[in-house]
């Protein structure tokens, strides 16, 4: 039998299917779900077309919902994202249509998603929303077979809650990114580290030293600046919202415009979900060695065309994924073509921490297909019963315990009457 696909090349298979059986090993949470999917196959005859980074931890995911009965077909969130081998063992050993080849065209994610869809989706499965958009604008005619979708990212439920709010959206959307077990570890932990090592793989710069200008201060900034501040950078985040800008200089980190901020940061990395955080009058100011790095999802949030303008045309490739743009005489050098530096450099986020989020996905779609009907074409958030099942399930897998109320603390806290 032959699977549909469009990987780089079979010949690399070997190599991911070790790859993924290592990332295995470190998502406990995802192998307690699988097991039981075997069993109950609560995801029987349903049709899945995901979008998401095709990565290790995707792949693991990719078969659990396998396992539980869907057809699943996968291609890539993003054209520098997806890991070669990965995609080529999910074809060869798991029998899974892909369609990502790192390094991919614009026509080709296109292409890609096109045949994702070709699928005709019960459920679509995001991480950028780029899925169901493509659904709305031209796609409509699959509409009467999907019963849900869910999304991962900031960056995408941003664009659902504006669909909604727009009276756009014509389905319902469970928001994986929202849950805590989602947000609070992989956007925080998952995000810092990966993102700090993608930086360094690109440039293997020292960062002790250094100062890191971290735009935005959500959960992916925080643990950006954290990380980086752990490394021995000195951190200055750039803010719009005053509250998240207050907790920055509570967190002890330097606060201003990034027009302050840019002619004293030697490395500047984005994570807002926003375009032109770094922008033409900013670069205009930079120091010569400058490093640009974006971790939001798409790669809008550096203005590259105007970097491009500056420059008198396209950039000087120096080392992989560093390309030099020369401005008033100076260097700028920006990382992975603006996209997410975490998998364009690096490998994305460790297993242990996508365990959470890639349950989050598999309890979401089980949950879609038993609430699908009951649902309106609205975002919702996973139950916060099925959040704190997965926390449960992690605390487990690391051997940690935890207390239980006694039945008089909760009589106390669930009455009135008794104060002091």
């Amino acid at each position: 039998m032959t699977i549909e696909h469009d990987v780089k090349s079979l010949d690399l298979a070997p190599g991911g299917r070790y790859r993924i059986e290592w990332a295995e090993q470190e998502m406990p949470v995802l192998r307690a779900i699988r097991q039981r999917f075997e069993r109950e196959k609560p995801l029987q005859g349903i049709r899945i077309s995901a979008c998401l980074h095709v990565t290790t931890e995707t792949a693991n995911l990719m078969h659990t919902l396998q396992v539980g009965g869907a057809d699943v077909v996968l291609c890539a969130s993003n054209p520098l994202s997806t890991q070669d081998d990965v995609a080529a063992s999910l074809v060869s050993h798991f029998e899974i249509p892909v369609y990502a080849i790192k390094g991919e065209d614009n026509q080709t994610y296109y292409d890609h998603i096109k045949a994702a869809l070709d699928h005709r989706p019960h459920i679509t499965m995001d991480d950028g929303a780029d899925l169901v958009s493509t659904i709305h604008k031209s796609r409509r005619e699959l509409l009467n077979d999907i019963m849900g979708g869910t999304e991962e990212t900031t960056t995408g439920v941003i664009r659902l809650r504006a669909m909604a709010a727009d009276g756009a959206l014509a389905f319902p959307v469970i928001a994986v990114n929202d849950s805590d077990t989602k947000h609070l570890f992989d956007n925080r932990y998952g995000t810092g580290q990966s993102t700090i090592d993608g930086v360094v793989r690109a440039t293997n710069i020292l960062l002790a030293g250094r100062t890191v200008v971290v735009a935005g201060y959500g959960w992916c900034s925080r643990g950006i600046a954290s990380r980086a501040a752990g490394m021995g950078a000195n951190v200055i985040v750039t803010e719009v919202n005053p509250l998240r800008a207050l907790e920055a200089v509570m967190d002890g980190f330097r606060v201003m415009p990034m027009g302050e901020a840019a002619p004293i940061g030697d490395i500047f990395i984005t994570a807002t979900g926003d375009i032109n955080v770094l922008d033409e009058r900013h670069f205009v100011r930079m120091k010569s060695g400058a490093i640009l790095a974006n971790s939001g999802h798409f790669n809008v949030e550096i203005n590259i065309p105007a970097l491009e303008r500056l420059n008198g045309g396209k950039p000087r490739l120096v080392r992989p994924f560093v390309e030099e743009y020369r401005v008033n005489g100076r260097s700028i050098y920006l990382l992975g073509e603006g996209r997410l530096i975490n998998l364009a450099a690096a490998e994305g986020h460790p297993a242990s921490v996508m365990d959470m989020s890639f349950a989050n996905q598999a309890l979401g779609a089980e949950y879609m297909v038993k609430q699908a009907a009951n649902l309106k074409p609205q975002v919702y958030k996973i139950p916060d019963e099925i959040d704190r099942e997965i926390a449960r399930l992690k605390l487990a897998a690391m051997g940690v315990s935890i207390d239980t109320l006694t039945p008089e603390q909760e009589r106390y806290l669930s009455q009135w009457e008794e104060g002091t």
